[in-house]
């Protein structure tokens, strides 16, 4: 049972993340990067290649994820699990580096890919939104923009992975 004590201090550092998150705090990822508990999901591309995906399972992993970031190996990502289907936006504000996205399915079946997203410079809240064409997403995987092609990853693929 948690104790009053501990309750305020879990409210406040759920204030004081979000509160970095929405002003643009480059805080944040340092944050981020040192609560991470190094959980990875492996997902088997139809290249072969094993993409080393960071889990963004909560709604600050996923409101932050991969903001600030500097760089992005090519066989590691983020993916977003969500727990109904959705035509999830995203969109690349804070984000240094150009990604690819794609959305999957309850099947983990892809129905959507953006190419090579760039970054947004805009300071305020004006960059584009990328969404899917349909309305049933339950992950969205982002890798290094470019990357998707060499790994043979196209609308109807199966990318096979483990739960969290």
């Amino acid at each position: 049972m948690a104790t009053m004590r501990t309750m305020r201090v879990t409210s406040f550092t759920f204030v004081f993340m979000c509160a970095l998150v929405f002003t643009g705090s480059p805080l944040i990822g340092t944050l981020i990067a040192t609560a991470s508990d190094g959980g990875l999901v492996h997902i088997q591309t139809p290249s072969g290649v094993m993409i080393h995906a960071e889990i963004a399972d909560t709604p600050l992993k996923r409101s932050v994820g991969l903001m600030y970031r500097e760089r992005l190996k090519k066989d590691h990502g983020m993916l977003f699990f969500f727990s109904q289907p959705q035509a999830w936006s995203f969109w690349m504000k804070n984000t240094k580096i150009a990604l690819d996205l794609v959305w999957l399915d309850a099947k983990k079946q892809v129905t959507h890919i953006e190419r090579n997203v760039p970054v947004c410079t805009k300071t305020d809240d004006s960059c584009p939104q990328y969404r899917p064409n349909s309305d049933d997403a339950m992950y969205v995987l982002e890798v290094t923009g470019g990357t998707i092609d060499g790994y043979k990853i196209e609308k109807g693929t199966k990318l096979p992975f483990g739960q969290p």
